[in-house]
C-alpha cells in the first residue's frame, strides 16, 4: 500500500522498529545474560535516537487530527501504547529480560496498530 508522503518516513521507521522488536524478543527467550544486556542497551539507545522522536511527531502532529468522537480511541490508544513502552525503560536499564520480551512484543503490536488502524485513518486527513 502506497502511503502518503506525510507518512512515508514513519513507516520506514517502523521497519526499523520492527528489526529491534523481533531483536529484543529473540534476546528474551535466549536467557543470555551477556545477550540481553545488549539488546537492553540497544533498546534504549534506539529509544532515546529513534523512537521518542517518532513519538513526538506522532503526538505533535498527527494526533491531533484525531478530534472527532469516532477517532479520539485510536489517539488515546497510541498515546497509552506510547506511554506503556516509555514505562518499560526503567526496566531495561537493569537488563530485565522480562521486560526486554514485553518491550520487543509491546513495539511489534503497536507498530502494527499503527500502520493498519491509525494510518488509514489519518491520511484522508492530511
Amino acid at each position: 500500500m502506497k502511503r502518503s508522503a506525510v507518512l512515508q518516513p514513519l513507516s520506514r521507521e517502523h521497519h526499523t522498529a520492527l528489526t529491534l522488536a523481533k531483536a529484543c524478543e529473540r534476546a528474551a527467550q535466549s536467557r543470555d545474560e551477556g545477550l540481553v544486556a545488549k539488546a537492553c542497551q540497544r533498546a534504549i539507545r534506539a529509544f532515546s535516537d529513534e523512537l521518542e522522536p517518532h513519538f513526538q511527531v506522532e503526538e505533535q502532529s498527527l494526533l491531533p487530527l484525531l478530534l472527532s468522537a469516532e477517532t479520539r480511541p485510536l489517539a488515546q490508544r497510541t498515546m497509552a501504547e506510547h506511554q506503556q513502552l516509555r514505562a518499560l525503560l526503567d526496566e531495561l536499564r537493569r537488563n530485565d529480560a522480562e521486560a526486554l520480551g514485553s518491550f520487543g512484543k509491546c513495539l511489534t503490536a503497536h507498530v502494527r496498530f499503527e500502520e493498519r488502524e491509525l494510518f488509514p485513518v489519518i491520511e484522508p486527513l492530511l
